[in-house]
């Protein structure tokens, strides 16, 4: 897969954890990036363009947008929120990506979905990319709502999507959770470059983690697309028990893949929870 500098690739969220991580990388690969935020990102590398959106604003994600080929769409609300802000930010947002991707005629889209749009699956069972959605948070309805989107656009408007149902990125795991569902920016950036490049993809949902042993999900179909991670969760298995040791036992979101995230506001009984 050969990048290509003349094409006009837009990264939303640019100012984010995610972006922040990912930009110095993508800017070897894609030199001219289009980048938006509602704040400038810190540091703008040479070839770097900011420009500011909104994505609540239809007219200003459709000048973002203009002359695009592919967006890398990472914007919107990173945690769980009050239903107001993640229907701003995430589902009224996300819809105003995809209807100005598609007027502008944008062939690809990668999606930032999340685990939390299956975050209620239990850790003890290891989950691919085809089961049904079990948010643990209105987060991770409105990442659902995205892939749901992505799908629509996809079948209905020929656009090419990719939905990454992104772990946790960093440097290496924080706690025994995310030896199971982390991601290193450099393989994260290896699936935006499949969504990118690869020419057989037409819908996808791949699972955004590096080769952990641990892992909860099945990534074979990432695999299938050329993903070769190099990142291995396990490397770093003491300081993430160590960590573990300071927070301490859930006895909710210990059961569950999504963590803190299905423990809030939980008023349910734990064992009619989930799948």
């Amino acid at each position: 897969m050969s990048s290509n500098g003349t094409r006009r690739i837009v990264l939303t969220g640019a100012a984010g954890g995610i972006g922040t991580m990912t930009r110095p990388l993508l800017a070897k690969l894609y030199p001219g990036l289009i980048l938006s935020d509602k704040v400038k990102p810190r540091n703008l590398l040479p070839g770097e363009t900011f420009v500011k959106a909104d994505l609540t604003r239809p007219d200003q994600v459709a000048a973002l947008l203009a002359g695009a080929d592919s967006v890398i769409h990472l914007g919107g609300f990173s945690v769980e929120g009050p239903w107001k802000t993640i229907l701003n930010a995430n589902i009224i947002g996300c819809y105003n990506l995809f209807e100005a991707a598609r007027q502008a005629g944008v062939k690809r889209v990668i999606f930032a979905s999340s685990n939390h749009a299956v975050g209620f699956y239990p850790r003890k069972r290891k989950i691919g990319t085809d089961v049904t959605v079990r948010p643990d948070s209105r987060y991770g309805v409105s990442k659902a709502f995205g892939e749901a989107l992505g799908a629509l656009y996809s079948d209905k408007h020929g656009m090419t999507v990719t939905c990454i149902r992104i772990g946790n990125v960093g440097p290496r795991p924080l706690d025994v959770r995310r030896l199971s569902i982390w991601i290193s920016p450099e393989d994260l950036v290896q699936l935006f470059r499949i969504g990118l490049e690869h020419p057989r993809i037409r819908y996808e949902i791949l699972y955004g983690a590096s080769d952990n042993a641990a892992s909860w999900w099945d990534n074979s179909r990432a695999r299938a697309l050329g993903y070769r991670p190099k990142g291995k969760g396990e490397d770093h298995r003491a300081h993430a028990e160590a960590e573990q040791k300071k927070i301490g036992r859930d006895p909710i979101g210990d059961r569950f893949q999504g963590g803190t995230f299905a423990t809030a506001e939980f008023t349910n009984d734990v064992k009619r929870a989930g799948p």
